[in-house]
């Protein structure tokens, strides 16, 4: 079976550096897509190398691997923990997680991610579960919606917005959505607000947000000492969790100091300074426009007892 073209990976080889891989190490690729940066980890492992590919969606199954260092296990990255006990893994030496929405679902204009394309309000990263945007915007009170709009998608006009839409329930269609809101958004930003639009919705549909604080706490408890967390970001939401949590060891960046006044984290940031495409990669990849790592190494004595 052919693999399924999702993307080119954001930050390949800067990820892979920050990674540090060991040959006999042992690696979690938390959302592997297209398989791109477990085929680069691979190439960097020995045969005592062992890696686990995780993705909630199904399709990816289609990319999957044949290594014998190589598992996939089909789940949200928000259960890693419990995935890595049921295959016998009790500590790994790095976790990549690229997070965001692939050129594959963008290009399935059926699941409703973008709003190129008249399609069903579908937007499930998992096509399992039950709860869909559709859903999602028929059955949500105004506030609710609103605050859903203001929170993930940062729009400041998330009230009317929210009410054009409930008047113009039932939805069943992005066509539908779009003929609600278009009257709002101004047309000089009108792809920009658009985008924020989807954004928030397919955020909430998802429990995105939820799923990579989960994530992030799972960590510190699956990284062996000096094991590597890296992270690449495409939104402020998701930036400011991460870089929160790898500078203060929680996702509110709450600093807790030790008698001597000094920042006390399980984490060492080893990208001082948030690493952002060069001005090739974007001409090679637009996807990556947007795209930030982030990598901080587990300090000794963070998860032992």
């Amino acid at each position: 079976m052919q693999p399924l073209v999702y993307h080119i990976p954001a930050l390949l080889d800067q990820s892979i550096d920050g990674l540090a891989i060991k040959p006999a190490g042992t690696y979690v690729d938390a959302t592997f897509g297209g398989g791109g940066h477990s085929r680069a980890i691979l190439e960097h492992l020995g045969e005592g190398g062992r890696l686990v590919g995780m993705d909630q969606d199904m399709d990816a199954w289609q990319n999957r691997l044949d290594d014998p260092r190589f598992t996939f296990a089909h789940g949200n990255f928000a259960y890693m923990q419990n995935f890595l006990r049921y295959y016998g893994i009790d500590k790994v030496d790095g976790i990549i997680a690229d997070l965001g929405v692939s050129f594959h679902h963008f290009d399935d204009v059926e699941r409703g991610f973008t709003f190129r394309a008249d399609a069903p309000l579908d937007m499930r990263m998992n096509r399992s579960a039950a709860f869909t945007a559709r859903e999602l915007l028929n059955t949500y009170s105004e506030e609710r919606l609103a605050d859903v709009l203001y929170l993930y998608g940062e729009l400041r006009q998330s009230r009317r917005l929210a009410s054009a839409i409930v008047k113009a329930r039932p939805l069943s269609t992005t066509g539908e959505l779009l003929a609600a809101v278009r009257p709002l958004v101004k047309a000089a930003q009108e792809k920009k607000e658009l985008s924020m639009i989807f954004q928030a919705l397919r955020i909430e549909v998802n429990g995105e947000l939820d799923a990579l604080r989960k994530l992030l706490a799972q960590s510190v408890e699956v990284l062996s000492p000096g094991g590597r967390l890296a992270i690449i970001t495409y939104h402020s939401l998701e930036d400011r969790l991460v870089k929160n949590f790898m500078r203060s060891g929680n996702v509110e960046g709450r600093q807790h100091k030790d008698f001597y006044g000094r920042v006390s984290t399980p984490w060492r940031v080893v990208t001082g300074k948030v690493i952002v495409p060069t001005a090739d990669e974007v001409a090679r990849n637009p996807r990556s426009r947007s795209a930030k790592l982030r990598v901080a190494e587990l300090m000794p004595s963070s998860n032992e007892v």
